[in-house]
């Protein structure tokens, strides 16, 4: 089973630097966005094969998720719980055999104005991914905003404190992981440096890699056996953040 977890950071924008070459390329089962930036009839694209579910945000040309499906689930769900349901954040479509969430979490913003929001949703999220985790096990993927350790961003001591790398978000993360999932990367790869899924536009940032992992595969502890491969697709463009793939036995 193949998946790919991409912020697109704008899905029209994305769709005129080359994406369905890239999605018919990747043949992912499913295959999950954030940051789509739309409506649901906004986009031109509708792939072979595929089941489409968009989650949008009221505000019009903000956050937003979407996941294109080769296998039709048995139940999808929007938000957390009926929470967190009004910037398109969350999407979960259910299987036999797992739940698949696409998740765009909360920026903390500039000088942590949004990190009250950010921790109550992370509170939230881990609860329900602790909940669906008692049925079945579950695959949560997408830009969940934080460089868990030092060795997720290039320059770690001046970026100390700021959003996405605040004590606060690196701890939750560090719970949610606790609480029976693992990052699917580093259960691959622990000490492999240099590898980023987001840089800035400024300073030329992709072209030096000074860039942040803030996109992930986080899994049930259940189906870390079945895990074959996790690859950070740096070499994709369209977006400020580049694909990831995930590859599971089943």
């Amino acid at each position: 089973m193949k998946f790919v977890s991409w912020n697109v950071n704008g899905f029209r924008a994305c769709l005129q630097k080359g994406f369905a070459e890239y999605f018919a390329q990747a043949g992912a089962d499913w295959f999950c966005l954030q940051e789509t930036k739309m409506q649901p009839d906004q986009a031109d694209f509708a792939p072979e094969g595929y089941h489409v579910f968009y989650h949008s945000a009221v505000r019009k040309g903000y956050s937003g998720t979407a996941i294109f499906a080769r296998r039709a689930p048995l139940g999808i769900a929007y938000g957390i719980d009926g929470q967190h349901d009004d910037e398109g954040r969350v999407i979960t479509l259910e299987y036999e055999a797992f739940y698949l969430i696409t998740c765009y979490s909360p920026n903390a913003q500039a000088e942590l104005a949004r990190l009250g929001y950010r921790m109550e949703f992370e509170e939230d999220l881990r609860a329900y991914l602790t909940r669906l985790n008692q049925h079945k096990p579950v695959i949560l993927c997408g830009d969940l905003n934080v460089a868990h350790a030092d060795i997720d961003l290039k320059n770690p001591g001046p970026n100390r404190g700021s959003a996405g790398f605040t004590d606060e978000e690196r701890e939750a993360f560090t719970r949610l992981l606790a609480a029976g999932f693992v990052d699917s990367y580093r259960h691959l790869y622990p000490a492999q440096t240099g590898a980023y899924t987001w840089w800035s536009y400024r300073f030329n940032a992709r072209a030096n890699n000074a860039g942040w992992r803030i996109d992930y595969f986080v899994m049930s502890n259940a189906l870390a056996p079945a895990l074959r491969e996790v690859r950070l697709r740096a070499d994709v463009p369209g977006s400020d953040h580049c694909p990831v793939e995930l590859e599971l036995e089943g």
